[in-house]
C-alpha cells in the first residue's frame, strides 16, 4: 500500500513511478529513520494512541528492520518502496500486521525527512571532527619533527622571506582548525528536532515534543512547524563548510604537488599514494593530490546545486527538496573518505630539509630584515625600503647576495650601515626578528605548537561530550 493513494483513482505511470523514487539513495537514512520512529512511537504511547503492547510490538519490529538491514544488504533491494519512510512502514506491517500503520499517526513524511537529515548531518559532523582531529595531529607532529629547519615562504609564488618549516605546517593547522570550528558551529543549528511539526501546521495529536527531542539527543524542538518542514539551511551550511574544507585540502594538495617537482625538490611523494605512467617509465605521479583538487571542484558544484534548488521555493515543503539529498550524501561521503587518505599521505611524505634550508638562504629573502636594520637606526621605513631595493639591484648586477656587498658599497646608499649589518642577514637572525605572536621566530613557533596541542585536546573533549 502506498502512503498517499487513497484519493487517487488511477495508478502512477510506471516510468514516472520508478523515476521519482528516492529510496535508492535515501536508504542510507534507515538507521536514523528507525531511531526517529522509535522516539515517535514513545510519544504516541504517552498520548494514548498506542497501548503498551502495541508500543512493544512496534519497537521490536523496528529493531528487527534495523538489524536485518545491517546483516543482509539485499534486504534493501526493494523496487516498490518509494522512500525510506515507505520502506520501514512496509517492513513493519509485514512483521507485526496493521498495528504497524499506527506508527504514522500524527506525523508526516515532511517532518520525518527533516528529522532524518538533521540526524545524518549531526552524525556526519561528529565523524568528521574525529577525522579532522587525526589530520590536525599529523600536521602538528610533522611540524614538531621539522625542528628548526627553514624554508622559503612565498607571496605571488615568488620567494619572500624564510620561515621555519614548522611555521609553514602550522599555517595548515590554523586553516583546518577553522574548518573544525565551522562544523561545530553548524552542528548547533542542525541539532534541533522537527518531530511534531506535522505536514506544515504542527502535529494533530498532543505529542510531547521536548521528550522526543531529548530522546534523540537534540538540543530542543524546532520553533516553527512551517520552517521546520521546509528548512534545508543546515544542509546548505554543512555542504558549504565541507566545500571550504576541501578548498583548503585543494590548496594543500597544490602546494605539495609544486614542492614535489624537481624544480622545488622540497619533498618526495609517498609511493603508497602515487602511480606511474603507462608510457614514461620514470614517472611518479601525485594522484591523491590531483584527485583532491578535483574533488574540491565537485563539492563547490554541490553547494551551487543546493542553493539553486532552494532559492525559489515557496513555503513550506516541496518535492524539490528531494534533490537536496544526493549533493549532501555525496559531499559528506567524499570528505569522510578523503580525510583519512590525506592523513595517511601526510604521515608518509619525506621532506628534504637540506634542500629547503638551502633555498631559504638565497634570493634576497633577508631584504626586509636588512631594511629593518636601517629602520632601527632612525631611517624612515619608505627610504629604507628604497635603499635596500637599490642594494638588491646592485647585487643582481654583480651576481651576489646582500651579504657579499662591501661596507663601502652599502654606505653609498646610506651611511647608517655598519659592520654589524652582516649579522642581521644570517638565517637565524632573519627568523628571530619575527618575534611577535603568530610569527616565525623559533620561540613563538614553539608556543604555537603547544597552543595547537591544547586546541586539539579541546576538540577531542567536545567529541567525547557528544558521544
Amino acid at each position: 500500500m502506498k502512503m498517499w493513494s487513497g484519493r487517487f483513482r488511477s495508478p502512477l505511470d510506471p516510468d514516472f513511478e520508478h523515476w521519482q523514487r528516492s529510496f535508492p539513495f535515501d536508504q542510507r537514512l534507515l538507521s536514523y529513520e528507525v531511531a526517529a520512529s522509535r522516539a515517535h512511537a514513545g510519544a504516541l504511547k504517552d498520548a494514548n494512541i498506542l497501548s503498551p503492547s502495541e508500543l512493544e510490538a512496534i519497537l521490536h519490529g523496528l529493531d528487527q528492520i534495523r538489524e536485518r538491514a545491517l546483516r543482509a544488504p539485499d534486504f534493501l533491494k526493494d523496487e516498490e518502496a518509494e522512500d525510506v519512510h515507505h520502506f520501514v512502514e512496509k517492513q513493519l506491517v509485514t512483521l507485526i500486521g496493521d498495528t504497524g500503520y499506527k506508527l504514522h499517526s500524527g506525523r508526516s513524511r515532511n517532518e520525518q525527512i527533516a528529522t532524518d537529515l538533521r540526524l545524518y548531518v549531526r552524525s556526519s559532523i561528529d565523524r568528521l571532527q574525529a577525522l579532522l582531529a587525526d589530520w590536525l595531529e599529523v600536521l602538528l607532529r610533522r611540524a614538531e619533527e621539522a625542528g628548526n629547519a627553514a624554508m622559503p615562504a612565498y607571496t605571488h609564488l615568488q620567494r619572500a622571506e624564510p620561515v621555519l618549516v614548522s611555521h609553514w605546517l602550522l599555517a595548515y593547522v590554523e586553516m583546518f582548525w577553522r574548518d573544525a570550528d565551522r562544523l561545530a558551529d553548524c552542528r548547533k543549528r542542525a541539532n534541533l528536532c522537527p518531530l511534531g511539526s506535522g505536514a506544515v501546521a504542527g502535529a494533530t495529536l498532543p505529542l510531547d515534543r521536548r521528550t522526543t527531542s531529548s530522546e534523540l539527543g537534540f538540543a530542543s524542538p524546532t520553533g516553527n512547524s512551517i520552517d521546520a518542514t521546509s528548512d534545508r539551511d543546515f544542509v546548505i551550511e554543512f555542504v558549504s563548510a565541507l566545500s571550504l574544507l576541501t578548498t583548503h585540502l585543494s590548496r594543500w594538495a597544490e602546494e605539495m604537488i609544486l614542492f614535489s617537482t624537481q624544480e622545488f625538490g622540497f619533498l618526495t611523494l609517498p609511493e603508497g599514494y602515487s602511480t606511474g605512467s603507462s608510457a614514461m617509465p620514470q614517472k611518479k605521479n601525485p594522484d591523491l593530490l590531483e584527485l583532491t583538487r578535483a574533488k574540491a571542484a565537485h563539492l563547490l558544484g554541490n553547494v551551487t546545486t543546493l542553493l539553486v534548488a532552494t532559492k525559489g521555493l515557496p513555503l513550506a515543503y516541496n518535492k524539490d527538496f528531494q534533490e537536496t539529498q544526493e549533493p549532501l550524501f555525496d559531499s559528506a561521503g567524499t570528505v569522510l573518505s578523503l580525510l583519512p587518505l590525506a592523513t595517511g599521505w601526510m604521515k608518509e611524505v619525506e621532506f628534504n630539509y637540506a634542500r629547503m634550508q638551502a633555498a631559504a638562504q638565497s634570493g634576497f629573502m633577508n631584504a626586509w630584515a636588512a631594511a629593518t636594520y636601517l629602520v632601527k637606526r632612525g631611517v624612515p621605513s619608505r627610504l629604507a625600503h628604497e635603499q635596500i631595493g637599490k642594494a638588491v639591484q646592485l647585487c643582481l648586477e654583480k651576481g651576489c647576495e646582500l651579504a657579499d656587498l662591501s661596507l663601502d658599497e652599502l654606505q653609498q646608499f646610506n651611511l647608517a650601515f655598519n659592520n654589524d649589518f652582516y649579522s642581521y642577514l644570517n638565517l637565524e637572525s632573519v627568523l628571530s626578528i619575527h618575534d611577535v605572536p603568530g610569527g616565525t621566530a623559533p620561540a613563538r613557533v614553539k608556543r604555537a605548537i603547544l597552543d595547537a596541542k591544547n586546541r586539539i585536546a579541546s576538540l577531542r573533549g567536545e567529541m567525547h561530550a557528544h558521544a
